[in-house]
């Protein structure tokens, strides 16, 4: 198995990945019985080298419940019926988990209602209020 690769100078060496194969569930007749096709990936949260601390700390708010409590991210993948391309959907997610804790979220700067917003408001409480109180008035 090779390294993978986050981003161009973001690198995970393959010894820091441990893969596991085991009999999986679901469609595939015999195939599901005989062979191991489930894929579980695991890998410490330490040995993944993250770029700086804040990538770190979006990583473990983010994907939380995906760390164990022996402190790896564990993905496992049984959708595929062969071992390599349930490996490699392992591998493309880890990717992936990495690369959205890259991304820094924007910062909310609260707004106020502008004065359209607040009068049109207003003329609708009074259109269902009116429509409310004219409801049993029919002679």
């Amino acid at each position: 198995m090779e390294d993978l690769h986050v981003t161009g100078s973001w690198l995970i060496p393959a010894s820091a990945l441990h893969i596991h194969f085991a009999r999986g569930g679901g469609p595939g007749g015999q195939n599901v019985n005989k062979l191991n096709t489930k894929a579980e990936l695991r890998v410490l949260v330490t040995e993944l080298g993250f770029p700086r601390p804040d990538v770190e700390a979006r990583f473990r708010e983010r994907f939380g419940t995906r760390i164990t409590a022996a402190g790896e991210v564990l993905l496992v993948s049984q959708v595929n019926r062969s071992q390599a391309q349930n490996l490699e959907d392992c591998l493309l997610r880890l990717g992936e988990m990495l690369r959205a804790s890259l991304i820094q979220p924007r910062v909310r700067r609260p707004t106020r209602p502008t004065k359209g917003s607040k009068e049109r408001r207003l003329e609708a409480k009074k259109h269902r209020s009116d429509k409310l109180r004219n409801r049993g008035t029919e002679d």
